[in-house]
């Protein structure tokens, strides 16, 4: 099965939205077996979106459409397919019915042109939307079929897993995934060039902030198995997961495994750290809180870090994040204590340049355990600035992670040759 992905909104064009919908269907129909031949994205105009149709079906079995079935004057996916189709335009009563009564139980007035989301090309199929409102479509066209669901994500999502991936089919390619945190793409690939040699591998990498996740295929079973023991063997301690599971769930896994608790002390990432370690439900059993002290003086004020060594290096040192990591623990009953601070930018501070950050984390010890790393600044300081927080947040967490699984001394996890390199 060859499928075209076909993005719709002005939105997406200027800029004002990114397109992460293309993203995730990308990611989600090669999973399923299904090949992507090409992605577009066209404006709010019927007669572009009608050629877009048209032009994705000379290439591809269906196409998928994402985005222009709300209910105002520029959602105009569903004439678009209707005349695509060379039909007329229906309105359903029983989702005119639905779209009235919940108006009316949120106790807001139904405005006319809300009624559109009940408008359907004649034949077509809904696919029911179990996150939202306004439904899917499924419409045969000259050449194909296609998928027309919401642009909204989570509707997106809910709809092409429950009816679009079925009808789809495809065949899964066996694959593998392994995340790693804290090394660069290309001493990762580096790692990985004899699991890309084995016969019938494939390798792909996908970089983001401080992380890269990698996704191993293999023609066979068996040699899926082989390639994903080569490769964890070869990166060691720097995978954190072999699932598609974020950084922050692991080390909740990891404190909770251990009834311990964890607290934050922040300069440079202003809560960040914080709001990660809070994004998951049952975050509560192991974050207990954390401590904001952007301004210098307030890490002594705080958190007790020495006045005499903020003074006399300033604010970002190494020293200063021990302190910081070592007072918040204390000071807020944690099992851990984990700080950072450093330069996001645009400027220089302390004499410390751009990306020059400090994690460290500190247990019931005397010694808290510190990480420092200079994080590469790409163009001026202030486009740097939001990558830097994001890669310090990233940092602290994988420094947090390599501290409990030592701590635990599991085999799985140890250090192999070259494993100490970890630039941003």
């Amino acid at each position: 099965m060859r499928v075209e992905l076909l993005t719709v909104g002005d939105e997406l064009l200027r800029g004002d939205t990114v397109n992460g919908n293309a993203g995730w269907l990308g990611r989600r129909l090669t999973e399923a077996g299904v090949q992507v031949v090409r992605g577009v994205v066209v404006p709010d105009e019927t007669e572009t979106i009608i050629k877009a149709l048209q032009e994705a079906l000379e290439r591809a079995d269906a196409v998928i459409v994402t985005g222009g079935l709300g209910g105002t004057v520029d959602d105009v996916t569903r004439d678009a397919l209707a005349r695509a189709a060379g039909v007329g335009l229906h309105r359903d009563p029983a989702l005119e019915a639905r779209l009235r009564d919940r108006a009316a139980t949120r106790g807001v007035p139904l405005l006319e042109s809300a009624l559109r989301m009940a408008d359907v090309p004649d034949g077509a199929r809904l696919l029911p939307n179990p996150a939202g409102t306004a439904p899917g479509l499924r419409v045969t066209l000259p050449g194909g079929v296609a998928y027309a669901v919401p642009g909204v994500p989570h509707e997106m999502r809910a709809i092409v897993e429950e009816s679009v991936l079925p009808e789809l089919g495809g065949t899964p390619v066996p694959a593998h995934v392994l995340r790693t945190a804290t090394v660069w793409e290309s001493v990762v690939a580096g790692r990985l060039a004899p699991v890309e040699a084995l016969p019938g591998v494939r390798v792909a990498y996908y970089p983001s902030a401080g992380e890269v996740r990698v996704r191993i295929e293999a023609d066979a079973e068996e040699g899926l198995a082989e390639a994903a023991e080569m490769a964890r063997k070869l990166l060691g301690g720097a995978v954190y997961a072999e699932e598609d599971v974020a950084l922050d769930r692991v080390v909740h896994r990891l404190l909770a495994g251990r009834n311990a608790t964890v607290a934050v002390a922040e300069s440079l990432t202003g809560g960040l750290l914080g709001a990660e370690l809070t994004g998951m439900p049952g975050s509560s059993a192991t974050f207990l809180g954390g401590v904001v002290v952007y301004a210098t003086p307030l890490k002594h004020l705080l958190l007790g870090v020495p006045a005499d060594l903020l003074a006399a290096h300033g604010a970002v040192h190494p020293d200063v994040a021990a302190a910081m990591a070592a007072g918040v623990r204390e000071r807020l009953g944690a099992s851990y204590g984990l700080a950072v601070t450093g330069v996001a930018g645009p400027d220089p501070q302390d004499g410390q340049p751009v990306g020059t950050v400090h994690v460290a984390v500190a247990d019931s010890g005397a010694h808290p355990r510190v990480k420092s790393v200079r994080l590469p600044v790409n163009g001026d300081g202030e486009r740097a600035r939001g990558p830097i927080r994001r890669m310090t947040v990233v940092h602290a967490l994988d420094l947090l992670r390599r501290h409990l699984l030592t701590l635990e001394s599991c085999e799985r996890w140890s250090v192999t040759a070259g494993d100490g390199e970890e630039p941003g």
